[in-house]
């Protein structure tokens, strides 16, 4: 095992693609190792696959070499869970070795993935987020789902646990009753709601879908545009550490860049009233969800604005994607290894 001196020594938990290798934001992890080395910290990454009782086979980066390494770890002083994949989290292997950690007393953040229907019950009882929820139901059976339509006409259909605005569609109603579905490359038409019923009853409740209102979101240069929000612990409570906005341009359907979303500077966009939506709804969302799953470390909050001025929530991630701003990103790193220097006083 190797003689591990930095302190503190930080696992990144990840996992296993199919073909054996490491999975993950891997960028984010050599950025991660780059700034902890300059603080006399360490990390490395590891997997459930690597985890021994008295010892971790993990990987460690060296940034003179750009290599990764095979090495042994001792357990480390704190845990960073980057693990991409929702199967892995909720495997058996994987809760065992959460309840190790809390057997060893070692910290360890963000407790999982956000269920998007969980996060909108237990928001919907907090009395200063509540307000900035769009009507969203679970899809479960036809006549809840038939009246929901009819009531807001045009809505969006989301898989409780996605993320990427992977699996999202638009259902809307035209003047004749006919549905018209849009997702992000496609599009079809039905000419009764019984006939898309018939269609995609199955996958909706198999896939565990939503539907929530559209917000008829407001436009900067006939574009619809949202907030991206990252938020960070600190000591006291928590921080803002950026807000980036993303506006969509080949479809409407989704803002993200993978989609083909565009990046627009928040200055551009910031007003007063933004600012203070943004600042009200962070510690709210954060003490939250670490008093009902566990410490959340990070997180970051997509929100919108509709063209009549209201500010709505649509969903929080746990492990936010990295940002396209180089500021952004630049000072989530820097506040990162701050939480992992920092950890006990947070938990």
């Amino acid at each position: 095992m190797n003689n591990i001196q930095s302190r503190p020594l930080v696992g990144i938990l990840s996992a296993q693609n199919k073909d054996g290798s490491l999975a993950g934001n891997i960028p984010l992890f050599k950025k991660i190792q780059k700034k902890l080395i300059s603080l006399h910290g360490i990390s490395f990454i590891f997997t459930l696959e690597g985890v021994h009782h008295d010892w971790i086979e993990g990987f460690i980066y060296s940034p003179d070499h750009n290599k990764w390494n095979k090495a042994s770890f001792p357990y480390p002083d704190v845990i960073y869970n980057r693990i991409p994949f929702r199967t892995t989290e909720q495997s058996e292997l994987c809760r065992i070795f959460f309840s190790s950690l809390k057997d060893r007393k070692i910290p360890y953040f963000n407790p999982g993935f956000i269920d998007k229907y969980k996060f909108y019950k237990l928001m919907g009882n907090h009395p200063k987020i509540k307000k900035y929820l769009p009507d969203t139901i679970p899809i479960q059976e036809k006549t809840e789902f038939f009246s929901f339509l009819n009531k807001h006409k045009n809505i969006y259909l989301k898989p409780a646990q996605s993320s990427k605005g992977s699996g999202i569609y638009r259902l809307k109603t035209s003047t004749s009753n006919q549905l018209l579905l849009e997702g992000r490359t496609t599009q079809k038409t039905y000419l009764t709601f019984q006939h898309f019923w018939d269609v995609w009853e199955q996958t909706l409740i198999d896939k565990n879908y939503l539907a929530q209102m559209d917000i008829h979101s407001a436009e900067y240069e006939g574009k619809r545009f949202d907030f991206r929000i990252l938020v960070h612990a600190d000591p006291l409570d928590y921080s803002l550490t950026g807000v980036g906005i993303r506006q969509s341009q080949r479809q409407d359907i989704t803002t993200h860049t993978i989609s083909g979303g565009r990046i627009v500077p928040y200055p551009l966009l910031q007003t007063e009233e933004h600012d203070q939506f943004i600042q009200s709804i962070i510690s709210p969302i954060g003490n939250t969800l670490s008093k009902e799953f566990g410490f959340f470390g990070e997180f970051s909050i997509d929100a919108g604005i509709s063209k009549d001025g209201r500010y709505y929530i649509f969903e929080v991630n746990s492990k936010p994607m990295s940002f396209d701003e180089p500021e952004i990103e630049e000072k989530k790193i820097e506040r990162l290894c701050h939480l992992f220097y920092h950890i006990p006083n947070f938990t």
